[in-house]
């Protein structure tokens, strides 16, 4: 490194040492073997990263994954990992240090913004391999030592690869002055949905039981939104009358008093739960037991993502849905997958209804064969698109993190 970075640093360093405060050590051991430590900079990519650990764990077993959460996250709020997940120590050189004789990582994956100098820098320092992924210009810098120069620079630089999701931040990463080989462009990570497989048989027996009759699922159906999807479904039969629904309830409590409700609004219901028959004249098929989605997934064209009507539900999960070929319909209220759920809508794989109508309309719409296939279509390309950033990472973990035993064996 040049002579003024190395000032820089060493002022920086003094600027934010701070007494150590045992943030993302905790009473939790450091387990055996390789452990490839992953950051992750904000909430909502947490969910994707679970993902990629999975499939990373899958491709390297024995390896020890840890993740990390930004020291101000309230981990209260970081849920769904199944991961070990701590928050890293304060911007403090002290607190830094504390942390990799802590965890001792062979090696590290930043995923996001607010990279931090102290931990990035030592890292390095220490020889282990760090790559930078979804890169943001975005340095969390001490205030202490805000005024130093080419604390920036000397930041980016330590990473050995830094993939951006757009040409203009490669640019301004490459403005600092780090080599351009170093710097390209991918495009984000994905969740790479992976279905329970189904046995053929029980599907091909359903099929046959149908006959062809058009099918719609709504699934994960609040309590409050029974009326919306019953008379949805309704409105729809008088288009489609051999148009059959499969209603499955977010809350298994609501399935027995549900069945007495539909007997009373004159539709015929057959209990799946309780091994009720599939007729001719069933119109609506209800069932509460999640293992099941599989199945109905499988035999639906058209999918409405329940939890999304009221303001409170938050939403649900479409991805399976999705890759078993159904296109999505959901409410407004889907602040959980907000994300998510705004990439299938730019794809074309999935629309918003507010009310009644507008989700009969849209089933009886969507259950036209050549505008279902377009759409499931769309959302089977935009789920696949991010498979080949997850194999590159995994690729580019597996080869230094074998390099690095290789040299470690040696020395």
């Amino acid at each position: 490194m040049s002579k003024p970075r190395s000032l820089s640093l060493a002022a920086y360093r003094v600027l934010s040492w701070g007494v150590p405060n045992g943030v993302g050590q905790s009473d939790m051991p450091r387990p055996e073997g390789e452990l490839l430590w992953i950051h992750v900079a904000s909430q909502d990519r947490l969910r994707v990263v679970n993902d990629f650990c999975r499939q990373m764990q899958q491709a390297r077993p024995g390896l020890s994954i840890l993740l990390t959460a930004p020291p101000n996250a309230d981990l209260a709020r970081w849920t769904g990992c199944t991961f070990p997940l701590v928050k890293l120590p304060m911007e403090q050189a002290g607190a830094a240090r504390g942390f990799l004789d802590h965890w001792r990582p062979d090696m590290g994956i930043w995923v996001g913004g607010g990279v931090m100098p102290n931990i990035i820098t030592r890292a390095h320092e220490r020889g282990i391999p760090l790559i930078l992924i979804e890169a943001k210009l975005d340095i969390t810098i001490a205030r202490s030592a805000r005024w130093l120069p080419d604390i920036t620079r000397y930041t980016f630089d330590c990473f050995r690869q830094i993939l951006t999701t757009t040409p203009e931040t490669a640019r301004q990463i490459r403005r600092l002055g780090i080599p351009s080989t170093k710097v390209s462009e991918a495009p984000p990570l994905q969740i790479s949905p992976n279905p329970s497989p189904w046995p053929e048989d029980e599907l091909i027996e359903i099929n046959q039981t149908l006959a062809g009759r058009p099918v719609w699922l709504a699934a994960w159906v609040q309590d409050k939104e029974f009326i919306s999807v019953l008379s949805a479904h309704r409105q729809a039969l008088r288009l489609l009358p051999r148009l059959a629904l499969v209603l499955h309830v977010a809350d298994i409590s609501e399935a027995t008093p549900l069945h007495r409700r539909l007997e009373s609004m004159d539709l015929r219901c057959s209990n799946w739960d309780e091994g009720g028959l599939i007729e001719d004249t069933t119109q609506v098929i209800l069932s509460s037991e999640p293992e099941d989605l599989g199945l109905w997934q499988r035999l639906s064209a058209v999918a409405f993502i329940g939890s999304s009507l009221e303001f409170d539900a938050g939403g649900q999960d479409p991805l399976d849905s999705v890759a078993l070929g159904s296109a999505i319909i959901h409410g407004p209220f889907v602040n959980r997958y907000q994300d998510l759920y705004h990439r299938l809508e730019k794809a074309g794989a999935a629309r918003m209804v507010k009310t009644a109508n507008e989700l009969a309309e849209s089933v009886v719409q969507l259950l036209a064969p050549d505008k279902a296939a377009a759409m499931a279509l769309a959302g089977w390309q935009m789920i696949t698109e991010g498979a080949p950033q997850a194999d590159q990472l995994i690729e580019m973990v597996q080869e230094t993190l074998d390099r690095r035993s290789t040299d470690d064996a040696r020395t």
